[in-house]
């Protein structure tokens, strides 16, 4: 067998025109899992300038809770976990993040979030390498939803899932209706309200 000759990194070689052992690599060679088509679902963005205001996939219950997970990880720190920005970095001196629930960032792209969590904005570090494109994703549209649990009204809630927010869980009753003052709440009348008891009478000839 013959020991196929090797070179030493930047070493000049005399077999190729250009004198150069090092190859570079034949035009237009990507890396396997980098190709990248997609330009909108590695930037968020529609333009260089524009952020896109669309989930590249569909959004599932699954996607959700992965979501909330990563961000419970890696932006609850700062963010905290219901997005007010007050979270426990935060409280011992780090820069106060913006709220979610801002008018402002609540009326911006779901692309803007993942633009931000890919290259950083302010004194937020990009998360580029921490988190996987897809996370990335799952972030954004659980911040989505974070903001709209913060803003929904009882008309936003589906009819058929109502009777849950008066009803409580199952098993537990239903929550006492509102009262006006000196009212007695539906909930306790009927025998459960505890009876008052008299009050006990001084004893004759001892000690009051």
């Amino acid at each position: 067998m013959h020991d196929q000759p090797a070179y030493r990194p930047l070493r000049r070689s005399d077999f190729f025109a250009d004198g150069r052992s090092g190859r570079p690599l034949v035009p237009g060679t990507v890396a396997r899992g980098q190709l990248r088509e997609d330009a909108y679902y590695y930037s968020g963005m529609v333009s260089k300038t524009q952020p896109g205001n669309t989930i590249p996939f569909p959004v599932t219950a699954e996607v959700l809770r992965r979501g909330q997970e990563r961000f419970d990880i890696y932006c609850s720190p700062c963010h905290s976990r219901v997005g007010d920005g007050n979270g426990m970095i935060v409280q011992r001196g780090y820069r106060h993040p913006p709220t979610f629930h801002s008018d402002t960032l609540r009326s911006m792209p779901v692309g803007h979030f993942f633009d931000v969590m890919t290259n950083g904005f302010g004194a937020m570090p990009d998360y580029a390498q921490q988190v996987a494109p897809a996370d990335r994703w799952a972030i954004a549209a659980y911040i989505r939803v974070l903001q709209f649990s913060q803003h929904a009204t009882i008309a936003d809630v589906p009819d058929s899932a109502r009777p849950l927010l008066t009803e409580g869980p199952v098993g537990m009753p239903a929550a006492p209706a509102a009262t006006t003052a000196g009212e007695t709440p539906a909930a306790i009348q009927g025998g459960s309200q505890p009876q008052a008891q008299p009050a006990p009478q001084p004893k004759k000839g001892g000690a009051q």
